[in-house]
């Protein structure tokens, strides 16, 4: 807790005079750029499949109130896994929870676009329409949660809050998008993709879970100063470890004397 208090305090005498464009210099652009792509991920692994459960089931013939009931448990279900990934997330660390869930998302997406290539049928639709139901929950227990964790502390302290600012800019506009490409996907006067709309997203998923694989480090376990100084040194996503920061202990001493020193002025 002292290391992470006198961290604190030696960013926070450096901030003053901080702007966005310090987030693309040096190693903080590495930083930015996980936190954008990491939250932006969030509007392009299907999740606008997500939103549309409901319609696959009245066309499969289901009547609006058994419909509406799927899409209470499909809630219940999200919820659920959500609370699961409180846990999960401390033994696996966040890095393994993106990956394990958008491979989960990239199949069960590709299973939709198969199922929306032979002619509609009732049991197609009840079959996509589960696979949704089972995506928002592959969704819950990984990517969704996951996502505010890894914004949250990939970030320096010093421009964690434009960083955050940022990343959720980068969301939004994902939202935009994919919000203007759902309805076209499976609107009947539109391209009526329907079903084989999971392809499109199965391939930007794809894309997601290639750039999470060489891209996004495991923070788990480490402490601000340690990411700070493995950021630095311009370590592998895939050698975050705290082997890779013991290697560079006696560096994080040196930052610590140099916290203690500006502690020592903010109390004068």
């Amino acid at each position: 807790m002292e290391m992470m208090r006198v961290t604190n305090q030696f960013e926070m005498e450096m901030s003053t005079g901080a702007h966005y464009w310090d987030c693309f210099r040096g190693s903080n652009l590495r930083r930015t750029e996980i936190a954008c792509v990491t939250w932006m991920t969030q509007s392009f692994c299907g999740v606008p499949f997500m939103g549309y459960g409901v319609q696959f089931m009245v066309q499969a013939g289901l009547n609006t109130k058994h419909s509406y009931a799927l899409s209470l448990g499909q809630s219940g279900i999200g919820l659920f896994g959500c609370i699961l990934a409180w846990f999960i997330m401390t033994w696996f660390g966040r890095r393994t929870m993106y990956l394990g869930g958008l491979s989960a998302m990239f199949a069960i997406l590709m299973i939709m676009g198969f199922l929306g290539i032979p002619a509609e049928t009732s049991g197609t639709s009840w079959a996509v329409g589960v696979l949704v139901i089972i995506m928002v929950f592959a969704f819950q227990l990984s990517v969704g949660p996951a996502c505010y964790t890894i914004v949250a502390e990939i970030p320096s302290t010093r421009l964690r809050i434009k960083t955050v600012a940022l990343a959720r800019a980068f969301y939004n506009a994902g939202g935009f998008i994919t919000n203007a490409l759902m309805p076209q996907i499976v609107g009947r006067k539109a391209w009526n993709w329907g079903a084989k709309g999971g392809f499109f997203w199965a391939g930007i998923t794809a894309l997601f879970l290639v750039w999470t694989f060489f891209r996004m480090p495991e923070a788990k376990g480490l402490t601000y100063s340690e990411l700070d100084l493995l950021f630095e040194h311009g370590v592998g996503a895939r050698k975050f470890s705290q082997e890779a920061a013991d290697v560079l202990k006696p560096q994080l001493q040196e930052v610590a004397d140099r916290s203690e020193k500006v502690a020592e002025s903010f109390n004068d």
